[in-house]
Parts: C-alpha cells; sequence; structure tokens
C-alpha cells in the first residue's frame, strides 16, 4: 500500500521538541525550527515559559520523568527531541551543576526512548576531546575524548557523551547525535570567553594554543541539520581552519605574558582551591594545547560555517568590552581601573596578596 502525500510531508516535516528553549543555544533553535517550513511544529521544553511565538509550551524540569507524556503528543508523537537544558554556570555549585546535567540528560534518554521518539539530538563540547601537547590539527571527530574531568564541568559533559553513546544499545530504534561545538561565542559565558576579558593573554611558556570558534548562529545551523537528518553521529562544529596565539594578539591588540607553566598551573590551582576563582586549573589547558576539530562529516554533508575565526574573535571582543578579569575572576571598577593601568604584573602581585589574605584567614 503506497503512502499518501500527506504521510510523506508528516514524515518530511517532523515535530520537535527542544529542552532549554528558554534561553540560550535552546532559544535560537526553538525560534528557527518555529520559523521553518521544513519542521511541522515545535514542543519547547523549560522550567519557565520562553518568548518564543507559534510553539507549543511546557513548563517543566528536564529531570521530571513526565517529559515522556509531553513527548508522545497529544495527536502525534515527538520525531526528534534536542536536549539544550544544560548548565555550565562558571559560579554554579558544581555538585548542583552536575545533579541538573547529568540527571537530565539520562531522564530525556529514557523518556524519548520510552515515548517511541526515533532520534534524541545534544550537544556537548569539542572541549572532550581533551587539550593535549600531542593533539593531531585537526582531530578527526573519531579521535579518542582524552579530556579529564579536571576542567569546568567537564566531568557532566564526559559523563552525557557515554550516555548518549550508550542509549541506542540500552534502547534499540533510539538514533542519538552528538553535536561538539569549538570554542562558542555569542551571549555565552565560559572561562574561554573570559581568557580575552584580561589586560594581557597569559601565555604559559613552551606551549602551543591553537584557537578555533563557534558563533551560535552556526551551532544552530549546524544543530537544525541534525534535526532535519541529513547528519547523524559524533560532530564537530566550527570554523574553518584555526588561529596561532601571535595571530590571535595582532588581532585583539592584547599583548601577552609568559609565565612558566608551574608558575601558571600553580597559581591557578591555588587560586581556585581557596575560592578566589570559578576556573580549576584544568581550564588552563585549554589554552595551552590545541584542541582543533575538522568538522568534517558536516562538510561533507553540504553544511558550511558563516563565521571565520577573525570574525567570531571580533564579536567576542565587541562583547567583553568594558569587563575585566584576572585569572578567571571578574574585578570590580576600582579593581579593572588599577590592573589595567598597572598591567599584568600588578594584576598578578594583587592576586598573590589575595591568596596570602585568604591563606591568612584560615590559618594556612
Amino acid at each position: 500500500m503506497s503512502s499518501s502525500p500527506s504521510d510523506v510531508r508528516a514524515a518530511r516535516t517532523p515535530v520537535v521538541a527542544v529542552t532549554g528553549a528558554a534561553s540560550g543555544v535552546g532559544a535560537l533553535l526553538t525560534e528557527r525550527l518555529a520559523a521553518s517550513p521544513e519542521i511541522k511544529q515545535v514542543i519547547a521544553l523549560d522550567e519557565r515559559r520562553g518568548e518564543v511565538d507559534g510553539v507549543e509550551w511546557h513548563t517543566l524540569d528536564v529531570r521530571d520523568p513526565a517529559i515522556a507524556d509531553r513527548l508522545r503528543g497529544d495527536t502525534r508523537p515527538v520525531d526528534v527531541v534536542v536536549h539544550l537544558a544544560l548548565d555550565l554556570d562558571l559560579e554554579a555549585d558544581p555538585a548542583a551543576r552536575t545533579a541538573y546535567n547529568v540527571r537530565g540528560a539520562q531522564t530525556v534518554l529514557t523518556a524519548a526512548a520510552a515515548a517511541g521518539v526515533p532520534r534524541v539530538v545534544v550537544c556537548t563540547s569539542a572541549m572532550v576531546y581533551g587539550a593535549l601537547p600531542d593533539n593531531d590539527v585537526p582531530l578527526a571527530e573519531d579521535a579518542e575524548l582524552r579530556a579529564t574531568a579536571e576542567a569546568t564541568g567537564m566531568g557532566d559533559l564526559l559523563e552525557i557523551e557515554r550516555l548518549a553513546h550508550r542509549a541506542p544499545r540500552a534502547h534499540p530504534g533510539l538514533n542519538v547525535t552528538v553535536l561538539r561545538p569549538a570554542v562558542l561565542v555569542g551571549g555565552t559565558d565560559t572561562a574561554l570567553t573570559r581568557y580575552f576579558e584580561s589586560p594581557r593573554l597569559l601565555v604559559v611558556a613552551g606551549s602551543r594554543p591553537c584557537w578555533q570558534f563557534c558563533h551560535v548562529d552556526d551551532l544552530v545551523s549546524a544543530l537544525e541539520y541534525a534535526v532535519l537528518g541529513k547528519v547523524d553521529g559524533e560532530l564537530a562544529v566550527g570554523c574553518d581552519g584555526w588561529l596561532e596565539q601571535e595571530e590571535v594578539e595582532e588581532l585583539t591588540g592584547i599583548r601577552r605574558m609568559e609565565l612558566p607553566s608551574s608558575v601558571a598551573l600553580g597559581a591557578a590551582s591555588r587560586l581556585h582551591r581557596l575560592g578566589i576563582t570559578p576556573s580549576p586549573a584544568g581550564d588552563l589547558a585549554y589554552t595551552m594545547h590545541p584542541w582543533v576539530v575538522s568538522g568534517s562529516r558536516l562538510h561533507d554533508a553540504g553544511w558550511r560555517p558563516a563565521w571565520t575565526n577573525e570574525e567570531v574573535l571580533a564579536e567576542l571582543l565587541e562583547e567583553v568590552a568594558g569587563r575585566h578579569t584576572v585569572a578567571g575572576r571578574r574585578l570590580g571598577r576600582k579593581d579593572a581601573t588599577a590592573a589595567g593601568a598597572a598591567g599584568a604584573t600588578v594584576a598578578l602581585l594583587g592576586a598573590a596578596a589575595v591568596v596570602r589574605r585568604a591563606r591568612k584567614r584560615r590559618g594556612v
């Protein structure tokens, strides 16, 4: 029995559910999908109602198993779930952040399988490949994930990767696509975007940093590719090519401050251990060693980034203008003025003084 034109069209125009739809990448994707003639309906899921019109909103915590009922739908079940409810806030409590991220991903994958959803799309980061001195430049998408849980939220991302890998085996018929963006720029606040808020760009002596960015607009368009089934598997997303550290310094006009590895890593570890900075020492590796990705699978499917590394870096500089950060810690106006006037040496001395005061209070 042949399919009717309406049946064929329904298969081509999926019903898509987006978690984390009220803000960030989730809101941008929800808006894009709602305007697409290739999408039948968008189900928006978040703890609060967002501002995108023309979609069906449901307010709930993604850790609530009741999400399965939302995915079954009233008239037609969801065809694709895009899971973007992810908390990587630098200031968040690590234990609470992990409980939300890991349990949320686990619940969404299980609920999708229970509701008969054939495809789930999740988003982690190219950071899961790890930043190591012997990394290929660029890394193939099937390269081993060699990151450790020492950077902000990295343990969560690695566990989400493991859940995504296991889900199709635990739930036959479920396809899981994973997108891994490079340094994400566009309304984001991470240890790597804060790097460009510093009065000097910290360079660890003997390191070989390579910078590759991903604008949120490009990530959203890549997610749409995944939603429409144009790509699957593990996919890296980023601008074509990369920038060497010297190119970054020339483009930004920010001079470097070079430190021995032992000094830089030791200071970063102590500052974080004392609760002075939000970034653990593990974040520093991503400014030291290459973790550039090829993005060949998206390219083979016909996708191309709309932004270049140079353009995204310029956008990032505009976003962070007026913000001042030393060792990952945002400074107030008075501190920032002093740091800007006296340069990185004073900033480091100031950080050292904070460490000494903290030790004295704690009796260390």
